[in-house]
């Protein structure tokens, strides 16, 4: 018989939940012609404003090519720019008018799935959740 210890199982219990959870944003963000790495990219951006391709690679712990490709697809879906940063090889990223629009539009649109994710589970154990999450990521982080 194999005994989990709890931390084997939270993080067993964290990986079982993610993938699908994933995979079931990525369905709800396919009429957006979007992934939802793409998604955390508009999320930064309208939540902490322009970013340089680094910043967005440190936040979502991806190399800097990888995000030169996410940028890429959001600039041909019309729903970022790029602009100039305080010196001349530096490029910012930021949410066009129309990105701008379009994370409320897909907000609203994730609100219902995020609730139905959330039956049952109460407000408190969300936000401790949370905050062991976060713990957890800056444990890791070091």
């Amino acid at each position: 018989m194999v005994f989990l210890t709890i931390e084997q199982d939270f993080f067993n219990q964290y990986r079982l939940m993610y993938r699908p959870f994933i995979n079931q944003v990525n369905v709800q963000l396919e009429q957006y012609q979007l992934y939802s790495s793409q998604w955390a990219v508009l999320r930064l951006l309208m939540d902490k404003g322009p970013h340089t391709f680094v910043d967005i690679a440190n936040f979502m712990s991806i190399e800097k090519p990888s995000v030169t490709r996410l940028v890429q697809k959001l600039v041909e879906l019309g729903y970022v720019e790029t602009v100039a940063g305080r010196d001349k090889r530096e490029k910012l990223v930021q949410l066009s008018a129309h990105g701008e629009e379009l994370v409320y539009e897909i907000k609203a649109h994730l609100k219902p799935f995020f609730e139905q994710a959330l039956v049952g589970v109460p407000k408190q154990d969300i936000e401790i959740a949370t905050q062991v999450l976060a713990k957890i990521c800056a444990n890791i982080n070091r």
